[in-house]
């Protein structure tokens, strides 16, 4: 119950920081619009804020998959073939 209390204000804080970066830029904005025309050049067009999107969840690797591609990026970096370094390390 507690940890779900800690997730709920988590969120929130984390939106009200969101809505804060929002409201800072626009004024960021707004105030080199300003300070440009006063110097006498046209306003910026500024490009639309990037959206906030879901990220990919990282794909767990087996131990044999991480143990293939170390053994690949070993004899990559020797200049062998990367079956010739595993079978050289099993003799």
């Amino acid at each position: 119950m507690l940890n779900w209390f800690k997730q709920i204000f988590d969120q929130r804080y984390v939106q009200t920081l969101e809505e804060e970066v929002q409201r800072l830029r626009g004024e960021n904005r707004a105030l080199m619009n300003s300070l440009l025309g006063t110097a006498g050049f046209p306003p910026v067009e500024f490009p639309a804020a990037p959206v906030p999107r879901e990220l990919p969840r990282m794909r767990r690797r087996s131990w044999h998959q991480i143990q293939a591609w170390r053994a690949s990026e070993a004899a990559g970096a020797r200049g062998t073939k990367p079956e010739a370094a595993v079978s050289a390390n099993h003799q």
